[in-house]
């Protein structure tokens, strides 16, 4: 799929961008819930999407120094067991942080993830299939996967 990591940098990167755009938005912007977003806010998709790539850096930082991921593997399994309830308690998590915590991991985990990415080994992240399934999941696919909700939010706020 990708030659080399920095491909997958490259489209990570343009593939968020987007979703910046979220920045520029009023806190009480960030706080209504959008119809045409499955009921969201600015501030809940914000939440959804940095909190599943904070389980991508947690996952990078352990594939920088090692072969395997605990974190990927417990991820996995809760995933496997308890599917989008893993969602609804980042939701309640999230929407209980101050705007100014939400704001900053918005600002910096994305960030942090694609710098944690150029020092996982290619074997260990492009090269090495369901690492390379993980990761795309979690942020490009991720990423599509709310483009709509994306759009309707800065629709209404607009």
């Amino acid at each position: 799929m990708y030659l080399n990591a920095l491909e997958f940098l490259e489209e990570e990167r343009e593939a968020w961008r987007p979703f910046e755009a979220l920045d520029g938005l009023s806190d009480d912007q960030l706080g209504v819930p959008i119809d045409d977003a499955h009921d969201w806010s600015g501030r809940d998709l914000i939440a959804h999407l940095v909190a599943w790539q904070a389980n991508a850096l947690a996952v990078a930082r352990e594939l920088a120094v090692g072969e395997t991921s605990a974190t990927k593997e417990r991820s996995d399994r809760e995933w496997d067991a308890r599917g989008d309830e893993i969602n609804a308690e980042i939701q309640a998590e999230w929407r209980a942080l101050p705007m100014d915590e939400v704001r900053r991991r918005f600002r910096e985990v994305p960030g942090e993830l694609r710098g944690y990415l150029t020092v996982v080994p290619e074997t260990r992240s492009i090269k090495h299939a369901d690492h390379l399934r993980f990761f795309v999941d979690e942020t490009i696919d991720h990423y599509a996967d709310h483009a709509a909700d994306l759009e309707a939010i800065l629709d209404a706020a607009s």
